[in-house]
């Protein structure tokens, strides 16, 4: 029996149909194009493009990728992702700062009418109106391969610029992607993990070891996918005292916390105030940040808010 579709139906399976299958991803095909327009790696930019299509493929699949996604990938270097992600989904904005890689991605990926390459640094563009634009503001999907110098600026803008994310698949240096997946007790454990925690649900997808990326970088790489929560799993009333606290609590990491967040410019909590919390929530007065939870911190945050008000009464 025949297969009937509608002609927006029928015109998006010729679309789909006829996207190139992607061809770069291995050493061979990444080295002639860097010859054929004398690229120069930038140390500044962190560049190290991927050469593994079983990587490349992995990475597809853990952000499920689908027809129907609209996705932003952020610093596409010479297209080899951006090619994988458009032969998967609907539509992508690849956001690259490299003037010089600008030519060799209009190549690359002249083959893809449902991509568009977006000149400029990523922290300048505006997300949540690329978002309403291209997605009509529904959730998007992001895609980076992020060296280590921006990666906590990029991650935390689009969560606390509120951008619509469903999700963020993200190739980074493995002790970067182990302190957004760590909790208490652990030398990772800090200001990151627990703003991941906050806002996402962390998932270590792969180990990428040196050799799949052109030049070698010095250190292993990890695929780590964030799941935006619906909401966030603590109830705090104030984010933005509570992330103070965390972060005072982490910028001198053998304080103590009363000693921490007595000291902090932007807190100046007295410590008689921090001790008596502490000792309301059943913890020593001599305890360090890097012992508490998201929740507790939370309720930290909660509490002193609430000492805070009754001071000014």
């Amino acid at each position: 029996m025949a297969l009937l579709y509608t002609d927006a139906e029928e015109a998006e399976r010729t679309r789909e149909m006829s996207k190139p299958i992607p061809n770069l991803g291995n050493s061979k095909n990444t080295i002639e194009i860097l010859n054929k327009y004398k690229f120069v790696f930038q140390k500044r930019y962190g560049q190290n493009f991927l050469i593994d299509e079983h990587v490349l493929g992995k990475i597809i699949r853990s952000a499920d990728i689908t027809e129907q996604d609209f996705v932003v990938e952020i610093g596409p270097g010479i297209g080899t992702l951006t090619q994988y992600l458009a032969a998967a989904a609907r539509e992508v904005a690849a956001i690259e700062i490299d003037d010089a890689l600008i030519p060799i991605l209009e190549d690359t990926l002249s083959g893809y009418e449902n991509v568009t390459v977006i000149h400029e640094d990523v922290l300048k563009v505006d997300l949540r109106k690329l978002a309403q634009e291209k997605n009509g503001g529904k959730p998007i999907k992001v895609v980076a391969n992020l060296p280590y110098y921006i990666t906590t600026p990029i991650i935390m803008g689009l969560f606390e610029n509120q951008v619509p994310v469903d999700s963020i698949t993200i190739m980074v240096q493995k002790e970067v992607a182990d302190r957004m997946k760590t909790g208490p007790g652990s030398k990772d454990y800090g200001a990151l993990s627990l703003a991941v925690q906050y806002y996402a649900r962390p998932e270590l997808v792969a180990n990428v070891p040196p050799n799949c990326f052109m030049p070698r970088p010095r250190v292993g790489s990890a695929v780590i996918r964030l799941t935006r929560h619906e909401k966030p799993p603590v109830e705090v009333r104030n984010e933005t005292l509570m992330f103070r606290i965390i972060r005072a609590s982490f910028n001198q990491r053998r304080k103590t916390l009363v000693n921490g967040l007595g000291n902090a410019p932007e807190l100046r909590i007295p410590k008689e105030q921090t001790t008596t919390v502490l000792e309301e929530m059943g913890l020593p007065a001599g305890i360090r940040g890097e012992a508490l939870e998201l929740s507790q911190f939370a309720e930290l945050a909660n509490r002193l808010e609430e000492q805070m008000e009754k001071t000014l009464e």
